[in-house]
């Protein structure tokens, strides 16, 4: 019996870290093919290797020598950037009245914000650009700032709503008698607490904005205002053989490599700002 068991015991061991490494691979191969594909040039682009055969840079020095591939690049760090602020400066002043401030209509109004984010983009995009050109920002970076910051909005709020709720009463009490304002409350005893759900909702909501190409397609027209996924899009040729398969993967992998670095970096504060809320004392 002590044997059978040992050995359904090691068979599920093996089950689960061979789940792993297929899962891991997946995620990782697509990746780990396009920087092999960036290293390639002329015929051995059409060769499939899964090993390196060759080494060559020229792809990534053509992505920043041909186009406004640079000025696209700086255009999706600074929407991405200033999307993440307003963001999170708006998230924070909501969490704190949906979490701390006693009214009628205060889930109701959570469970509204939460179910906006479930409509898809293309469900809005007609009446968004018609509040854009109303707002006169149409082809500039701040008709994207717009657009990301209502769509990040919600899961932002939602998830502050909830760090925020469990943190001690006590702790804001004692800044009320203490003479602190909301405002106070909110900068110098909720934030320093908050950092784990702040890197979380800010990075995601960077990731979302760097990405996002739908609105950047439609509310952008000239390569001086693109982003990234759109020129990488129009990098494309006529015919597939005109496809220039070792720029797009050579600017593929300078997009991505930031977000895998942010990631590595805070991936404690991710942990720990997702499950925020989910155990209970």
């Amino acid at each position: 019996m002590g044997a059978t068991f040992d050995l359904w015991k090691l068979t599920k061991t093996v089950l689960f870290y061979a789940l792993v490494v297929f899962i891991v691979v997946v995620s990782v191969f697509p990746f780990y093919y396009a920087i092999l594909t960036s290293l390639k040039s002329g015929t051995d682009l059409f060769r499939v290797t899964y090993w390196p055969t060759s080494f060559s840079l020229d792809n990534f020095r053509q992505v920043f020598t041909q186009g406004e591939f640079p000025r696209n690049l700086l255009n999706s760090v600074f929407v991405a950037s200033v999307t993440v602020i307003l963001a999170l400066f708006l998230a924070i002043t909501a969490s704190f009245a949906l979490s701390r401030v006693r009214f009628r209509g205060r889930s109701l109004l959570l469970m509204t914000i939460l179910a906006v984010s479930m409509f898809p983009q293309i469900a809005v995009l007609a009446g968004l650009f018609e509040v854009i050109r109303f707002l006169g920002i149409y082809n500039t970076p701040w008709a994207l700032i717009f657009a990301y910051t209502i769509f990040t909005l919600p899961f932002t709020v939602w998830v502050l709503t909830t760090f925020m709720r469990d943190l001690p009463v006590e702790i804001e009490e004692a800044a009320i008698v203490d003479g602190a304002t909301p405002w106070v409350i909110i900068t110098q005893v909720f934030m320093p607490l908050m950092w784990p759900a702040l890197v979380t909702t800010g990075l995601l909501a960077f990731i979302a904005a760097w990405n996002e190409f739908l609105f950047a397609l439609t509310f952008t027209v000239s390569n001086q205002t693109r982003t990234v996924p759109v020129a990488i899009a129009l990098l494309s040729g006529g015919s597939q053989y005109e496809i220039p398969w070792g720029i797009i993967m050579a600017a593929s992998v300078i997009v991505t490599v930031p977000l895998v670095a942010l990631v590595l970096i805070f991936q404690r504060k991710i942990v720990s700002g997702l499950t925020a809320g989910g155990v209970k004392g």
